[in-house]
């Protein structure tokens, strides 16, 4: 597939996969993306999973037309896009491999060799010519893993983004980009907040009308918009206003409580009110809500003087993504000594401009005093 006249497109789409690294839901599977720059001097843009090798080099063989490529860039070292580097390397035994220092280090650890024959080790600044094609490479450690680089090609002005820019959902498949994107970012990226600022100030220096990520489709098209979503997810911005009601329950009551508030939101005109139960939604769909959106409502019941262990799980996932910049309130029941308000503050401590409402707690069940608290709360959260 052409994507310039000299960029080709040599992924595949994995349709069969139900979970990606093993816990991320994705019904509509996973695109492999690996690309190829034909010049004077051929480059092939990482590989793709175990599974699809065969698959992939027919596809590089059907661009290369007999020609032997002369350089692998490995961009990142995931197994979803390393694992076919040794491959590779057996069957052009004349290619040079491209890579950051640490890449290096972790194709011994998952080949047995670093190819120190074959090596060309790139970093910050570092450029590679083609032809007419200048390779820059860009340094994104930690997006997300410590050696990735990201390459861009001044002819075609194109990203080389790797896991960057990335989302779930084969290539073809028919879906707005930025839900599965935002799922995406924050489950697996969301943690490098910092990195990928760090990265994207990089890239405000380039001029770039295509990005071409390792997972998803090629963004060619309003390079802006692509471009503030990831600023405003990286620097953990609110990017929509609404209200996110997470709740665990255990006979129903607290499941009452956050039904109630959530209809009480929505009659006073609420943009949007995301309701999700821990214990059976995705919970990477909850991780996502609850970044999107600036305000967040936690209601759980106390559980062995701590906190449900769905809810706890889904604190965990927000915290360990540096949740900040939001406000929270908080519903809590308890039969005979309400704690969970005590406990999900304290999860809380360490996150930055954070604000809380007041506490709305049920004891068993609601009453008519809980159902003005839950009134005054929707107010407050408006």
């Amino acid at each position: 597939m052409d994507i310039t006249n000299d960029i080709k497109y040599i992924g595949v789409d994995d349709r069969d996969i139900d979970l990606f690294e093993g816990q991320y839901d994705v019904p509509n599977g996973m695109a492999y993306n690996s690309y190829v720059i034909t010049d004077e001097k051929t480059a092939v843009f990482d590989t793709v999973d175990a599974r699809f090798g065969e698959q992939w080099l027919n596809n590089l063989d059907g661009v290369l037309g007999g020609k032997a490529p002369d350089y692998l860039i490995v961009q990142h070292m995931e197994p979803d896009h390393s694992a076919n580097i040794k491959v590779f390397a057996e069957k052009f035994p004349e290619a040079k491999i491209v890579a950051s220092k640490q890449a290096f280090v972790m194709m011994k650890q998952f080949f047995g060799t670093d190819f120190a024959d074959r090596q060309i080790v790139v970093g910050e600044g570092s450029t590679l010519e083609l032809g007419k094609h200048t390779l820059k490479f860009i340094a994104a450690p930690m997006v997300h893993w410590p050696e990735v680089i990201m390459t861009y090609d001044s002819t075609d002005k194109a990203l080389f983004s790797a896991d960057g820019f990335g989302k779930f959902g084969a290539r073809e498949t028919d879906e707005d980009w930025a839900c599965e994107a935002r799922r995406y970012y924050f489950g697996i990226v969301g943690k490098f907040g910092a990195q990928v600022q760090a990265v994207l100030k990089k890239a405000a220096a380039l001029d770039i009308q295509k990005i071409l990520p390792l997972h998803g489709p090629f963004l060619t098209e309003n390079i802006g918009y692509y471009v503030n979503l990831y600023n405003t997810w990286s620097s953990y911005g609110v990017e929509s206003e609404g209200v996110v009601i997470a709740y665990t329950s255990v006979y129903g009551h607290t499941k009452a409580a956050a039904e109630l508030l959530a209809k009480k939101l929505e009659e006073k005109g609420c943009p949007k009110v995301a309701v999700t139960d821990l214990a059976r939604d995705d919970m990477a769909e909850a991780v996502e809500d609850s970044f999107r959106y600036g305000k967040i409502v936690l209601a759980t019941t106390t559980y062995n003087m701590d906190i449900f262990p769905f809810m706890r799980e889904f604190i965990e996932h927000l915290t360990e993504r540096n949740y900040q910049n939001r406000t929270i309130a908080v519903i809590e029941n308890g039969s005979w000594a309400p704690n969970a308000a005590k406990v999900i503050k304290g999860m809380f401590e360490n996150s930055k401009n954070i604000t809380f409402l007041d506490t709305v707690t049920i004891r068993s069940a609601l009453t008519e005093e809980n159902t003005q608290q839950l009134e005054a709360l929707a107010d407050a959260l408006l």
